[in-house]
């Protein structure tokens, strides 16, 4: 969220931030009007409760002396009323305000690029090679049925479309990927390793920007204000909620494995074959809290970190800024990890690195004491998918195909699965 004071003193970077992000710079005035009026309501309070003070003093001073004070208690009881009724509207007004700064994404950074659109993101740089094929490579869901993969009849079945049953060695090659991932953060990267709850309350959805602008994708328990997990950032960066960390222990590098949950699975008939677009699918996330002077040079490493994946399992990738159209709520500058997949012919997004700055933080109270001022300051956050499994999973069995229908294992993981290649049968 962002701090209040600073739309006061500062509206129209606001405004600017939001003609940025394509939406309604007029949320601005709508918020100074309400907090205008608040403060008047505050001062007009703060004027009723000297009053009351004073009569109150007046009051003690003639019953010492005997006096009547029947008119000046009955001036109390009507200023007491004013005050509850005045109380009543601060707290309205305040609720009013809130629900503003709600709307308000955090601020962007100078530096991201102008765009309404996928199109407007720029590539920053690119790695691994497109294999040669002597044949027309398949989609992964056709390798998927040819080497039994994965079951879509039978968990339609069990939860309906969007869901995915994996069998066999589509189930060991995705706790493999799982398991790698986390070990090559923790060994390579510093990175401490969670496992966190798959579901979250509202508090927590709250803080991290997930509510309100995020609440029409989650799925949401009855009568409780519990929610599943619609990302893996979201219960690990909560992690610290309503805590002053110490300024000696940051950085701190957390990496989790959760599944997530979504209700929007994409368009009808758009990109939902196979993988692509999943209700439930598996992440594994990077969180960073650290000091504000070092989020954006954090950023960068977040996401080299990411892409050392992609690069270790020798897939074709691109690393992409994200533009203002294109760029999350909670972030102030984003990059996208995409890789190949030759079967479909497209890039698929395996992910998204953002840093947060206090926007999460300021909402969920996380706070350190610099040691230079002396004076509580909220970290910042930064997420990332390092990185989510079903495109991953696609790009592999895409861009390892060979003419049998087989797939070769990429190197790192046959420790992991045992083999060098899955085989029809096997």
């Amino acid at each position: 969220m962002l701090d209040l004071k600073f739309v006061r003193e500062h509206p129209e970077l606001v405004r600017e931030d939001l003609r940025r992000r394509q939406r309604d710079p007029s949320l601005v005035d709508h918020l100074l009007e309400m907090d205008q009026r608040w403060r008047i309501s505050f001062a007009r309070q703060s004027d009723l409760r000297a009053g009351q003070n004073r009569r109150s003093e007046e009051v003690a001073r003639k019953k010492k002396s005997g006096e009547d004070t029947s008119a000046l208690q009955n001036e109390l009881r009507q200023l007491s009323e004013q005050i509850r009724e005045q109380n009543e509207q601060i707290h309205l007004q305040a609720d009013s305000i809130t629900r503003i700064l709600e709307k308000l994404p955090n601020s962007l950074h100078h530096s991201v690029p102008e765009g309404t659109d996928e199109s407007g993101n720029i590539r920053i740089r690119s790695g691994g090679s497109s294999p040669s094929f002597s044949f027309s490579p398949l989609p992964h869901w056709e390798l998927a049925k040819h080497l039994k993969l994965f079951d879509l009849e039978r968990s339609g079945k069990i939860a309906g479309s969007g869901f995915i049953l994996y069998t066999g060695w589509g189930a060991k090659l995705e706790r493999s990927l799982i398991s790698w991932m986390i070990d090559f953060h923790c060994q390579h990267h510093g990175y401490r390793e969670l496992f966190p709850p798959f579901v979250i309350n509202r508090d927590t959805a709250y803080g991290t920007g997930k509510l309100p602008d995020f609440d029409n994708q989650m799925y949401r328990f009855q009568n409780s204000d519990l929610y599943l997990n619609p990302t893996a950032e979201v219960p690990v960066t909560a992690l610290h909620a309503g805590e002053t960390l110490q300024a000696d222990t940051l950085p701190l590098y957390y990496v989790a494995y959760t599944a997530c949950f979504r209700r929007e699975a994409g368009a009808a008939g758009k990109d939902t074959r196979g993988l692509l677009r999943l209700h439930q699918f598996d992440k594994v996330e990077l969180v960073k809290f650290v000091r504000p002077e070092d989020s954006y040079l954090e950023l960068e490493n977040l996401t080299s970190e990411a892409e050392s994946i992609v690069a270790a399992l020798e897939l074709p990738y691109e690393v992409v800024e994200l533009c203002t159209g294109e760029i999350g709520f909670s972030a102030s500058k984003a990059y996208d990890i995409n890789v190949f997949a030759p079967g479909v012919n497209k890039w698929l997004e395996v992910s998204s690195c953002s840093n947060c700055t206090n926007y999460q933080s300021r909402r969920l109270n996380m706070r350190f004491r610099n040691p230079q001022t002396g004076k509580l300051e909220f970290v910042h956050t930064l997420n990332g998918s390092g990185v989510a499994l079903p495109r991953t999973v696609a790009a592999i069995l895409e861009n390892y195909q060979e003419m049998d229908g087989s797939v070769r294992v990429p190197r790192v993981l046959q420790p992991y699965l045992q083999v060098e290649r899955i085989q029809p049968g096997s």
